[in-house]
């Protein structure tokens, strides 16, 4: 059997491999028929290649052959070259940014229970500081194109919000009551209780829905944004609601304080990004790293400062009711969502999401303004507490639901 080839058609395979790397094409003879091609004894005729396109046909040729014969090489021949490569989307850098934190949020856990000095140098003026960074890590990671989507879905952005300022607070007025009336503990506890369920949703958030459903972290990105954004009016006003007939609030000073730790960094963050772009890329591959071990910090250092209230008689009942309270906000937010969202397609999904977004809170947040601003230490137990028992439970929902997910493919 032959293969019959026109002399434009062969023209066009030569200048083709002049496409090739000079170190490839030096390396490596190459057959444009490899041997056996043909062999299949079923065909009887001879086969003649139809006469090649001048205007793409040797294209589409070179990309099929390339496709099969180059692929081990680690070479892509049919990529366009004049195709823009675009900057990785802040989903991409999550991915990348915090990969270990569970393990570093258990490991500080026991770390601080088993050995407290290991923490104790991690005072509370630090808290500020290093809530601080870890909101201007956000500002400095975040894209406008990455919301744009998100926003699409506003229905979903109000029963976020909803969630987190309406549903919480109510349930952490519940529990703290409770603390005080049924289980005779300090007032102050109850008001820490009360305190956990004010702030806004946690980043950590963000991350879980990332493990769980990659396509929905932008929309978990923008409700965690919007409602810390807001927090800086809202916390302090329902700190006044919640607290204020049981301990003085000073809600200036709350607010202040929320604009120097949150939407500072965040808005400094932004435009830096922004606005000097090299800076940003220079800084921006140490701050997982810096994040990571912040947050250890974060979460050792308020078990280990509070050990003696934690490991006292009452310290038990205060991880029933915050533990009770955080599972009570991830139930909430699971089937709110899904009353309203029974017919979407992505139901599911978006009910981990809302998940998520009510039952993992700020705690740091609660922690800075529980050690500022609340001169009786016992306020600061139920933050320092949550900030644990609501990443352990976030990360343990996230393994149960991706071994569902996998199950169900």
């Amino acid at each position: 059997m032959s293969v019959i080839t026109t002399p434009i058609e062969t023209l066009h395979l030569k200048s083709t491999l002049r496409l090739l790397p000079r170190a490839v094409y030096r390396s490596q003879r190459i057959q444009v028929f490899p041997p056996n091609i043909f062999s299949n004894t079923s065909l009887s005729s001879p086969l003649r290649i139809d006469p090649i396109s001048q205007v793409g046909g040797s294209r589409n040729l070179w990309r099929r052959y390339a496709s099969d014969n180059f692929s081990e090489m680690g070479l892509d021949p049919g990529a366009d070259p004049f195709k823009v490569i675009e900057k990785p989307s802040i989903v991409d850098r999550m991915k990348k940014a915090n990969s270990i934190l569970p393990h570093v949020v258990l490991a500080s856990t026991i770390l601080a229970l088993i050995y407290p000095p290991s923490f104790t140098w991690f005072t509370s003026r630090y808290f500020v500081p290093a809530l601080g960074f870890l909101m201007f890590a956000v500002g400095i990671n975040s894209n406008e194109k990455d919301f744009l989507e998100a926003f699409k879905r506003p229905k979903a952005i109000l029963l976020g919000y909803v969630g987190q300022y309406l549903v919480k607070p109510v349930l952490g007025f519940i529990f703290g009551l409770a603390a005080v009336s049924l289980f005779q503990l300090p007032t102050p506890i109850g008001a820490g209780i009360m305190l956990v369920s004010c702030v806004s949703g946690a980043q950590l958030s963000n991350y879980a829905t990332f493990l769980t459903d990659p396509a929905l972290a932008p929309l978990s990105i923008v409700m965690t944004s919007l409602s810390t954004a807001t927090a800086v009016l809202v916390t302090p006003m329902l700190s006044l609601l919640l607290i204020g007939k049981k301990l003085p609030v000073d809600v200036k000073g709350m607010i202040s304080s929320i604009l120097q730790v949150v939407i500072a960094p965040i808005a400094a963050g932004l435009l830096l990004n922004k606005l000097f772009p090299k800076v940003s890329n220079a800084i921006r591959p140490f701050l997982p790293i810096l994040s990571v071990l912040d947050t250890a910090c974060c979460v050792g250092a308020p078990l280990a400062l509070n050990i003696n209230s934690v490991m006292s008689p009452f310290g038990a009942t205060i991880l029933l009711l915050v533990t009770m309270f955080h599972l009570s906000a991830f139930l909430a937010g699971y089937f709110l969502t899904g009353s309203v969202f029974r017919n979407a397609p992505d139901a599911k999904a978006m009910q981990r999401t809302l998940s998520y977004e009510t039952g993992m809170q700020s705690s740091l947040l609660a922690l800075a303004l529980a050690t500022k601003f609340f001169q009786d230490p016992l306020v600061g137990i139920p933050p320092a507490i949550s900030t644990v028992v609501m990443s352990l439970m976030g990360f343990t929902l996230v393994l149960i639901w991706s071994k569902e997910k996998s199950n169900t493919f």
